[in-house]
């Protein structure tokens, strides 16, 4: 694929977001991208947010448990870049409607480091020295993919798919908890949908931080100090809309809540 060419699919992504009008799957338009091709289309995606003002504030891994990856008929997790125009706090109603396109809801587990962590090599170990706290959290996820038609080139691509997060009020240390047993429980305007525990993600949440320190490293991207990484879903995805109130407990962390506008 052409430099030209990353540039094309980069900006035709970022009008896709702004303008909310979804666009055909790339690896239909490019039948021949790969993965590599896909990550440097989606920096080229992020550029534009960068050039708007916007700044990189963490990073994300996606698609680690086998129900989110039946669900979108892909085969390995994903990543991405979070800004700062992407988070909102306890309490802040969310405007889903006039925001995204096909938002989707899933419960994570947020990790704030303390120290950067640089791939490849970075073990399960170093990923709870480098972190000073986990939180829950809200990923909610859209697709600038028509109808979330998405090979896993596509999705790497729409930088993984990033929407909108949300942090709970809450943060242990990861050494308080046991992350790999951990239950989750979300529930959907007060009636429970899904449960989930640790192990989903990669059999634990440090294993997907490790994962996306080392594949972000043979890019020769760190995580950096400072910044927020969420784990992966450890629940199936749920379709939002306006109106919808969602919460998640998880167990030894807290809970987070919001409502969509």
């Amino acid at each position: 694929m052409t430099q030209d060419d990353i540039k094309r699919f980069g900006t035709m992504l970022y009008q896709a977001m702004t303008g909310r009008q979804a666009i055909r799957p790339l690896t239909e338009q490019a039948p021949d991208i790969t993965i590599e091709d896909a990550y440097h289309i989606s920096q080229a995606f992020l550029q534009h947010r960068l050039d708007a003002g916007e700044k990189v504030i963490g990073k994300k891994i996606g698609l680690t448990s086998h129900a989110v990856q039946s669900m979108l008929k892909v085969d390995q997790p994903d990543f991405g870049f979070l800004t700062d125009k992407m988070v909102f706090s306890q309490g802040q109603d969310m405007p889903v409607s006039q925001m995204l396109m096909q938002p989707r809801a899933e419960g994570e587990i947020a990790f704030v480091l303390k120290k950067d962590l640089n791939g490849p090599g970075v073990t399960a170990a170093d990923v709870i020295a480098a972190t000073e706290c986990v939180m829950p959290c809200f990923e909610i996820v859209d697709s600038r993919i028509e109808n979330w038609q998405i090979k896993i080139q596509d999705t790497v691509a729409d930088n993984a798919s990033c929407g909108l997060l949300i942090l709970g009020d809450t943060a242990v240390s990861p050494r308080q908890v046991d992350l790999r047993t951990c239950g989750m429980v979300v529930e959907k305007n007060g009636k429970i949908i899904s449960t989930g525990a640790g192990a989903a993600a990669l059999g634990s949440p440090v294993n997907c931080v490790a994962w996306l320190a080392n594949t972000l490293g043979s890019f020769g991207i760190p995580l950096k100090v400072g910044e927020i990484i969420l784990s992966g879903a450890l629940v199936p995805l749920e379709n939002v809309s306006a109106g919808d109130f969602m919460s998640v407990s998880i167990g030894g962390i807290g809970n987070a809540s919001v409502l969509f506008g």
